[in-house]
């Protein structure tokens, strides 16, 4: 068994029209180990929501490999796509509609995809897990996310934050190895997205769950112990913690100054590195030239 939970390697995802082909991914090399907490980020267009896509099933590559639990997704028949999307991943959309049924109640919603599961797939979960009855786990789901009280509350009822984190406790409800989260707290305050990372974080903290969230909040990514940029279809740079036990003790302070990363930025299979526009507007470049220099053992670049 790999320690990788996802891994892309020379991804390429191509969408065809009429008229027009448009590449959202450009040979994406990406590894996420099992038991992570990464946050993927990008400016709109720069295909983090197609890679979020095709690691949840909902779409195939068009070239590369892709493997989730060691499980090839890319050469998968729509039966096996069933079956992994029941049983391996969880989905949590920015999009509340899509996460719950209006005319049920909350505990309704978080009950209603375990009844999707076969009953080989609930023989896989352990003999603890099993002799727990789905309600009773739906409401142990909603105590999670701090939802129990409004467990008969219907969507109307409910403020954006609480349905966001009903539709957590909805992602968990088929007992996923791996968390997908679409800008989970793109439609909701300040505060609430602090208590929505706060979840993800004891998620993954005491259940050890892999949790992947792409988002374009780049305070909530600066609080999680990796974070992969995408641009134009390829990672560009990665951000390390080098004090996460350090920043747990501080959840829920999205103002903090001490954001204690490391930064580096990520060679393609060629040797090529991406620089951001910001990046390089930052040191004077005008055209698409720079110099680039080795001294001490370090690469300068410069205008």
């Amino acid at each position: 068994m790999s320690e990788n939970m996802i891994q892309c390697e020379n991804l390429v995802k191509i969408y065809k029209t009429k008229d027009l082909e448009v590449m959202a991914l450009q040979g994406l090399d990406l590894t996420i180990k099992k038991g992570e907490l990464t946050a993927v980020i990008g400016n709109s267009g720069s295909g983090k929501s197609t890679f979020l896509n095709m690691v949840g099933g909902l779409d195939k590559p068009s070239a590369g490999k892709l493997l989730v639990d060691d499980r090839d997704l890319f050469n998968m028949t729509e039966k096996q796509l069933q079956e992994y999307k029941r049983t391996c991943v969880g989905f949590v959309w920015q999009n509340n509609a899509r996460n719950l049924f209006p005319y049920l109640t909350a505990l309704q919603n978080v009950a209603l995809p375990m009844g999707f599961l076969k009953k080989e797939e609930r023989a896989l979960w352990t003999p603890e897990e099993q002799a727990v009855s789905d309600s009773d786990y739906a409401l142990e789901l909603l105590d999670l996310v701090g939802m129990s009280h409004k467990k008969n509350a219907r969507l109307n009822q409910l403020s954006g934050g609480e349905q966001q984190r009903i539709a957590i406790a909805i992602a968990l409800a088929n007992r996923p190895k791996l968390l997908l989260a679409d800008e989970p707290t793109g439609a909701v305050d300040t505060r609430t997205s602090a208590y929505i990372l706060d979840v993800f974080r004891k998620l993954n903290e005491e259940k050890g769950l892999t949790i992947c969230i792409v988002t374009h909040d780049r305070n909530l990514a600066k609080k999680v112990n990796r974070v992969l940029r995408i641009c134009d279809g390829k990672v560009s740079s990665e951000d390390i913690r080098i004090d996460y036990a350090k920043e747990l003790s501080q959840v829920g302070d999205l103002s903090e100054q001490a954001l204690s990363h490391d930064t580096y930025a990520v060679l393609d299979r060629a040797g090529r590195v991406q620089l951001s526009k910001e990046d390089l507007s930052a040191i004077g470049v005008t055209d698409h030239k720079v110099k680039v220099s080795v001294k001490d053992g370090q690469i300068i670049i410069s205008a």
